[in-house]
């Protein structure tokens, strides 16, 4: 099967827009802050919920689509998203917003991992770039959360976040038209007596178990790591160099645009020299900058935080096409837990650092935050998953 580049690239951009809109959320925390007077604490509440609603049924959903393809269930699943958008542009309160975030979370949890499994399905084999091209559409996206934030909801107010709802229509009827696609080539398939079958799975369980294990912690170190970030360095900035809030999401963008860039390098860079060594180089390369930019200026601040997210954002595609090698029975599940882990362990992040702010200043867990990547180190330790030298105690750079 060759390649379906126009399919990679709808899902790209409906992971844009579905990550655009979520990445909303965190850019409105100073609004809401200011409006509801909010205390840290409260924020990563909000984004811990979120998280959540994200990532607890994202494996299930994954491991009944692995069993069951539901080619148009993507498109159902905006439909939760863009419920929680207009209930977010009228919440009244932190009840309410809660449950607004909760239904853009649901809705995540459909999308992710349903769209990895046609992403995969549509690579032709060139599985690490389908997903780069896919994750760096969500990426993107979330880049562009804060300018929105910057030039829609700053200056409009809450109520902005309603007009969203547009982004949300054209995702469900793209996916409409992918799972069209999907469901075209799975009676094709049938038609022609093929059957759809998984890969069997090829490795130990000791190795997959260990394997997974480290890829757990790296995940763990990144989005810990980019939870501090994404929920709290445009308050870091803000307290500490005195710039404006329309600023800090100018810098927060730079941010997630570096994030963007590094997801679709790590693809191309793990097709090359093995998914192992980006994994590694991701996680603990980033660690000489995020360590050096609590000490910085400004200027510096912005150029480190910049170079952290493209250095550590390499990592995900990688893992992501690594796990599923490990568990080639498995795409949808493993695919769920891996998003599902980015989300959950980001909300419980930020509502730990939320709590840690709160108790001590918003500088210093930043101080605490930039020790995550040297976690990367362990990454040295994975096994090589590449045909014929994968599970055997063979040296290789998968």
């Amino acid at each position: 099967m060759r390649t379906a580049y126009v399919v990679l690239f709808i899902m790209g951009i409906c992971h844009f827009l579905n990550d655009m809109i979520q990445s909303v959320i965190p850019a409105m925390y100073p609004l809401l802050k200011d409006k509801f007077g909010f205390s840290f604490a409260q924020i990563g509440i909000i984004t811990l919920v979120f998280q959540l609603a994200s990532s607890v049924f994202q494996p299930f959903i994954g491991l009944y689509a692995d069993r069951h393809p539901r080619p148009y269930s993507l498109s159902v699943g905006m439909c939760f998203t863009l419920a929680g958008l207009l209930a977010l542009a009228f919440s009244p309160s932190f009840l309410l917003i809660l449950v607004s975030v909760a239904l853009i979370g649901c809705g995540s949890s459909v999308f992710h991992p349903e769209a990895s499994r046609i992403t995969q399905f549509a690579s032709g084999g060139r599985k690490s770039l389908a997903q780069s091209i896919f994750q760096v559409g969500g990426n993107g996206g979330s880049a562009l959360g804060p300018l929105l934030a910057a030039w829609l909801v700053i200056p409009f107010g809450q109520h902005a976040v309603g007009w969203l709802a547009a982004a949300a229509l054209a995702a469900a009827m793209l996916l409409a038209r992918a799972g069209h696609w999907y469901s075209r080539m799975l009676k094709k398939m049938q038609a022609s007596g093929a059957k759809v079958q998984a890969a069997v799975a090829r490795f130990p369980k000791k190795t997959v178990r260990s394997a997974m294990c480290i890829l757990v912690l790296m995940i763990f170190s990144k989005y810990f790591f980019n939870a501090c970030m994404t929920s709290y360095f445009t308050f870091f900035l803000i307290d500490k160099f005195g710039i404006t809030v329309q600023q800090s999401q100018f810098c927060l963008f730079a941010y997630l645009a570096a994030f963007a860039a590094g997801t679709l390098l790590g693809g191309f860079l793990g097709d090359r020299f093995g998914r192992k060594y980006v994994i590694l180089f991701s996680i603990l390369g980033a660690a000489p900058f995020t360590l050096a930019m609590p000490w910085m200026n400004l200027p510096w601040t912005i150029v480190m935080a910049v170079v952290s997210g493209l250095v550590i954002a390499s990592a995900f595609s990688a893992i992501v096409v690594y796990a599923t090698d490990l568990m080639p029975d498995k795409v949808g599940m493993v695919s769920g837990i891996f998003f599902g882990l980015m989300f959950g362990l980001g909300g419980i992040g930020s509502a730990f650092f939320g709590w840690l702010a709160d108790a001590t200043s918003i500088e210093f867990i930043f101080k605490v935050s930039s020790l995550l990547p040297l976690l990367g180190v362990v990454a040295a330790f994975l096994p090589d998953v590449r045909p014929g030298r994968q599970a055997y105690g063979i040296p290789g750079n998968q």
